[in-house]
């Protein structure tokens, strides 16, 4: 798969991400948080079944024995938890904020991700630090009113995006010990579970409110968990991360534009440059990346070029 492709497959998963925050606030007109959270990902791992089948079907060497499936139950689980944590915060937020700002607020991963990642000693570049600085001062104009006032929908968006980078790092442990499909499908089982129980002492289930929030369900359900979590997979077998991060990164601007086409959600002069600088910073904080990408890149082909005794500019 050539670059270009890869690239457009992740701006259409980035696009179907961020439309899917508008879904997400418009389906709880309808049903609660919970009750939208279970049903969208029961339907989201539903969709995954057939490609758990042609994969495995493909590569016979794939199929695991118990032990394996044991081992990728477990993880499905662990990484469950902490996405229903992340999916439940950014859903109740939802209720109190707009799709736009959420999204903006969830994407603060991107930054998040590394500075966590000094707990497990890794390195953080000065580019990362200073894109994070920059990003704060964006989540500052974008969340901020009069009298340091940030509203409660906003403090859940925030809460949660620390739990989406540490969902992040979980998957990131687990992906190259399990088959990753697989790990999604348990995942997506386990915050299924967890929010129709939450469902069940917290909210009224409807079988009526389900069927009038079905668009939205379908949506979050089977493109933004199925298609999109595909498309992604896909792509990033022929894109550097570096890069992918920053192309995903996009679903911001698609759900801040979806929320004002759709939503007819609006917003100001100062929440609007707000969410440009918060942008511009977390672009920032994958330089570093793209610079290591790019120097990974010019030594691969410097070793082709070695061998097959071409001259290296």
């Amino acid at each position: 798969m050539s670059i270009l492709k890869s690239n457009l497959l992740l701006l259409l998963a980035a696009t179907i991400w961020g439309l899917a925050f508008v879904a997400q606030r418009v389906g709880m007109e309808y049903v609660g948080p919970f009750t939208f959270n279970g049903v969208r990902f029961a339907l989201g791992s539903l969709s995954l079944i057939p490609l758990i089948l042609y994969y495995q079907n493909r590569s016979p060497k794939d199929i695991q024995v118990k032990e394996g499936t044991k081992q990728v139950m477990i993880a499905g689980i662990i990484a469950g938890i902490v996405l229903f944590i992340a999916a439940t915060l950014q859903q109740i937020g939802l209720i109190y904020t707009t799709a736009g700002k959420a999204a903006f607020i969830t994407c603060l991963y991107i930054v998040i991700v590394p500075i966590l990642g000094i707990l497990l000693k890794q390195y953080v570049s000065m580019s990362t630090w200073i894109g994070s600085l920059i990003a704060v001062v964006g989540l500052y104009l974008l969340c901020v009113k009069d009298g340091l006032y940030i509203s409660y929908g906003e403090v859940l968006e925030l809460i949660g995006a620390f739990f989406w980078a540490i969902h992040i790092l979980v998957i990131d442990h687990f992906s190259c010990r399990v088959p990753v499909l697989k790990l999604a499908f348990f995942q997506f089982i386990t915050c299924s579970i967890l929010s129709l129980i939450a469902a069940l002492f917290m909210e009224t289930i409807r079988v009526e409110s389900i069927y009038q929030a079905a668009v939205p369900i379908l949506y979050g359900g089977i493109l933004s968990v199925g298609v999109a979590y595909t498309l992604q997979v896909v792509a990033q077998k022929s894109a550097q991360p570096s890069h992918a991060a920053i192309i995903l990164s996009m679903e911001t601007v698609f759900a801040a534009i979806g929320g004002w086409l759709i939503l007819n959600e609006k917003l100001g002069p100062q929440e609007l440059v707000g969410c440009i600088i918060m942008f511009a910073g977390m672009l920032l904080s994958q330089l570093q990346n793209l610079i290591r990408s790019k120097e990974s890149v010019n030594v691969n082909d410097a070793m082709v070029d070695s061998d097959t005794n071409k001259l290296v500019p």
